[in-house]
């Protein structure tokens, strides 16, 4: 059982920059792909980014491709999302995800789910 917490949402201007991690515990961190994703008020949960078990691949949603980049570090247990160019879009509350095997873009493929990170864009 993998334990997810999310950190380092905040409140930022359009244009400005933040850095989310995620912390995991309880399972081994290296085996697993791990994904962010969004949800805005009165959307559905989307997709944002993904990394491979090694962090070799990555893999992003075509409107945050060039301004985010998604990172990992195994021996921290911790997987990474940079944003940069942040716009009132962006809003949303950010989670990270955790699955086993290959890479995923929908949300019922992850198994394990951290409580989420508000990011607030104003404009």
């Amino acid at each position: 059982q993998v334990q997810l917490v999310e950190s380092g949402g905040g409140l930022v201007q359009a244009g400005g920059s933040l850095r989310l991690s995620c912390a995991a515990s309880g399972g081994t961190f290296s085996g697993y792909v791990m994904g962010w994703f969004r949800q805005a008020p009165g959307k559905e949960r989307e997709f944002v980014a993904a990394i491979s078990w090694g962090g070799i691949r990555t893999y992003y949603a075509d409107s945050v491709k060039g301004r985010f980049t998604i990172s990992r570090d195994n021996a921290k247990s911790t997987v990474y999302l940079r944003m940069n160019s942040l716009n009132a879009e962006d809003t949303a509350v950010y989670y990270c995800a955790a699955k086993e095997t290959n890479m995923a873009v929908t949300t019922r493929s992850y198994d394990y789910w951290g409580q989420g990170t508000q990011v607030t864009v104003s404009s």
